[in-house]
C-alpha cells in the first residue's frame, strides 16, 4: 500500500486489499472511503470484503464510486459530509489515488484556498491544477 498523505485529515492510495485494513487502523485512520467502482478490473477485491474488514476493525466505511460517468455534485457532497463527520483521519482509495484526490479537492472548494488545495495535492504527488476554476468557487 503506497499511502500518500494530503494533509493531517486525509490520505489516499491506490487499490487496497482487505488485509490492509489492520495497517490503516494501526495508523490511526477512523474512516475508509472507497472511490473505486465494483468490477472495474478483474483483479480488484470486492468492496464488500473491504467493508467487512473495515467494520470488523471498528472503522467507518463509505463507498463513493467514481467511474466513467464522471464527478457528480452528490459525490462531492457525500465526500465533504464524510470528511466532516469522521472522528479522525480519513483514508480514501481508488485504482491509483487520483480519483480520491479529485473528490477530496472538489469537496474542499469554498472551504479552503484553491492554491492551498492544489499545493497539498501536489505534495502528495497529484496534480489538481486543472481543477483551479472549480476550486475557486464558493
Amino acid at each position: 500500500m503506497d499511502l500518500k498523505r494530503i494533509n493531517e485529515k486525509v490520505s489516499v492510495a491506490g487499490q487496497i486489499e482487505p488485509d490492509d485494513i489492520a495497517s490503516l487502523k494501526a495508523l490511526g485512520f477512523t474512516t475508509v472511503i472507497n472511490n473505486r467502482p465494483e468490477r472495474e478490473s478483474p483483479d480488484q477485491p470486492e468492496g464488500a470484503a473491504i467493508e467487512t474488514a473495515a467494520k470488523a476493525a471498528g472503522l467507518d466505511y463509505v463507498a463513493i464510486p467514481l467511474g466513467r460517468e464522471g464527478v457528480t455534485p452528490e459525490m462531492v457532497d457525500k465526500t465533504r459530509a464524510t470528511l466532516e463527520a469522521s472522528a479522525g483521519p480519513v483514508f480514501a482509495f481508488c485504482r491509483s489515488g487520483t480519483r480520491s484526490t479529485t473528490l477530496w479537492a472538489l469537496s474542499q472548494a469554498g472551504q479552503a484556498d484553491a492554491d492551498e488545495i492544489i499545493r497539498q495535492a501536489g505534495e502528495a504527488g497529484y496534480d489538481m491544477s486543472h481543477l483551479a476554476g472549480h476550486l475557486s468557487r464558493t
